[in-house]
């Protein structure tokens, strides 16, 4: 039985209960993170927060609580559930209010915070090789706010297992924009990294941005702008990025095989620096 944090308060997960009429539930007006929990300490926690504050602005709201008052409910909901490997989900809605399309002010908003125990580093987990299949990219525009609105993620990833493959990309205008939980990349004969631009089109992921530092520090080629399906089956290698898989090899996209249809050596590499980093920074 976990112990949750819900506005101001440490309770039971079966104690835990939101208004019918709370706009994260009725609008999916709410935003969230999820901070990764190694050896019991927070990964990129900062940039995770930083991410959280923009992506409220441009909803029109405020951070309810200073980042250290955050850090210390994340450490504390640690403490209680002894997680030592997982994950830590954090939301953040515009509250309780009637319901009214007009968004309207006045109301504290909902904060809910909870962990996930996963065992992140096991080696099958790590060294998987996904089969991706490519799918219109059916969603608003604004993917840059981590928003809850997830249904058409989710129904892509749950297509896409039941077609036998892993996840899915998402296309538009002939361009892949990312995964349904994820950012993307491939590194071309060449051995240029390529993953797509951060715009209002893609979210700008925290574990891509610390990715694209190691790639410079490591004076390896990077080409931040949109690519095919097309140059993705003929690339190299093939990868995404987040929170939760930290980098994963590609090595089907449509029935076609990347590569030599393995791990590849440059991905592996990223990924053993990256995990290296982010753990010896952790909080």
């Amino acid at each position: 039985m976990r112990t949750v944090y819900l506005n101001n308060k440490f309770v039971s997960e079966i104690e835990a209960k939101i208004s019918i009429f709370d706009r994260g539930f009725l609008f999916g007006d709410a935003v969230y993170e999820v901070t990764t929990v190694i050896g019991g300490k927070l990964l990129d926690w900062h940039a995770h927060v930083g991410r959280l504050e923009k992506s409220l602005e441009k909803i029109y709201m405020v951070m309810p609580l200073k980042s250290e008052e955050l850090l210390s409910i994340h450490k504390e909901l640690i403490q209680k559930n002894s997680l030592s490997e997982g994950l830590v989900y954090m939301q953040i809605s515009r509250g309780v209010f009637d319901r009214e399309f007009l968004i309207e002010e006045g109301q504290p908003p909902t904060v809910i915070i909870f962990t996930q125990e996963i065992d992140l580093l096991n080696n099958n987990r790590l060294n998987r090789g996904l089969r991706i299949m490519s799918t219109p990219d059916i969603r608003w525009d604004r993917r840059d706010i981590k928003t809850v609105q997830l249904l058409a993620s989710s129904l892509m990833k749950t297509s896409a297992k039941k077609k036998g493959m892993d996840d899915a990309w998402f296309v538009e205008g002939g361009y892949v924009t990312e995964g349904t939980s994820s950012n993307a990349f491939i590194i071309d004969k060449n051995g240029t990294i390529i993953s797509r631009n951060v715009s209002n089109f893609i979210l700008p992921g925290i574990t891509r941005a610390a990715l694209t530092v190691i790639i410079q520090d490591l004076n390896l080629g990077l080409e931040e702008r949109p690519f095919t399906i097309k140059e993705a089956q003929e690339a190299k290698e093939a990868f995404i990025t987040s929170a939760s898989n930290f980098i994963v090899s590609v090595i089907e996209i449509d029935g076609h095989v990347i590569g030599d249809g393995k791990i590849g050596e440059t991905t592996r590499l990223l990924r053993d620096i990256y995990l290296t980093q982010a753990i010896k920074s952790a909080l």
